[in-house]
């Protein structure tokens, strides 16, 4: 009988580039399923990307040349899977944190043969910062990122106005940011923040109807039920002349 091999390591945005900036997450101890923890095992390092401070060569990394959205904050994978399976000629790169979520993306990456996701498991805003090249991404997804609901944790939340200005740095001109939240409060901070950065272009008048290829979650569709609000937001970097891009004429 063939001995396992022991599983990779697992880059975690623990012990990173000596950032200082305020982390939106916090590392816990959460519960991994066998079945994740085996994904991990044995896909981490076909599918996975390790952090390394050097830009990163998104067409070496994909195989491909493609349109590359980046997914900040996939949770378990289920809606990354859904885009990319009904996108196949875009490339998604999703940056999470936590392990069962990693362990559950790669699962459905295996199960479903989909060869157009990769994952960096490590703190966003260094991805951003270190490995993804000005101006290289043509959208970018944040769904339902951690609210933190308590006012004096405000200062942890993702969305905010240096944070923004990196990411729509990275950005091509004409691309998109689709940010979704189920807390009125964050909806609100989302709005006036994206619409604060010079860069960018809301695409409504305020917040978007859902688009066609963000599907509704199993959590999702049982806060609706309860009568809970879901709110998305849809930017677009402005082009250099100022023209609106396909997606703010729709």
């Amino acid at each position: 009988m063939n001995t396992p091999k022991a599983p990779p390591p697992i880059v975690t945005a623990q012990g990173a580039s000596g950032s200082t900036h305020i982390r939106s997450f916090v590392h816990r101890r959460a519960h991994i399923t066998p079945s994740q923890e085996q994904a991990i095992a044995q896909w981490l390092q076909q599918w996975a990307i390790r952090y390394q401070n050097a830009p990163l060569d998104l067409s070496a990394a994909f195989g491909r040349a493609a349109p590359t959205i980046l997914e900040i904050g996939f949770g378990m994978g289920e809606t990354t899977q859904q885009i990319a399976q009904a996108r196949p000629g875009d490339n998604f790169l999703g940056v999470e944190v936590f392990n069962a979520g990693v362990g559950a993306l790669l699962k459905r990456i295996h199960d479903n043969e989909l060869g157009n996701i990769r994952i960096i498991q490590h703190d966003a805003v260094e991805v951003l910062r270190d490995m993804i090249r000005p101006g290289s991404l043509a959208g970018a997804h944040i769904y339902f990122p951690d609210p933190w609901p308590k006012k004096r944790h405000h200062k942890r939340r993702l969305i905010q106005p240096a944070f923004v200005e990196l990411l729509v740095s990275r950005l091509a001109p004409g691309a998109y940011l689709h940010c979704a939240t189920d807390w009125e409060h964050y909806a609100q901070q989302m709005l006036a923040v994206l619409s604060a950065e010079s860069g960018l272009q809301n695409t409504c008048a305020d917040y978007a109807p859902r688009p066609d290829y963000r599907p509704l979650t199993k959590f999702e569709n049982r806060g609706l039920r309860l009568g809970h609000g879901v709110w998305d937001l849809i930017f677009t970097r402005r082009t250099p002349d100022g023209v609106a891009s396909a997606t703010e004429a729709n």
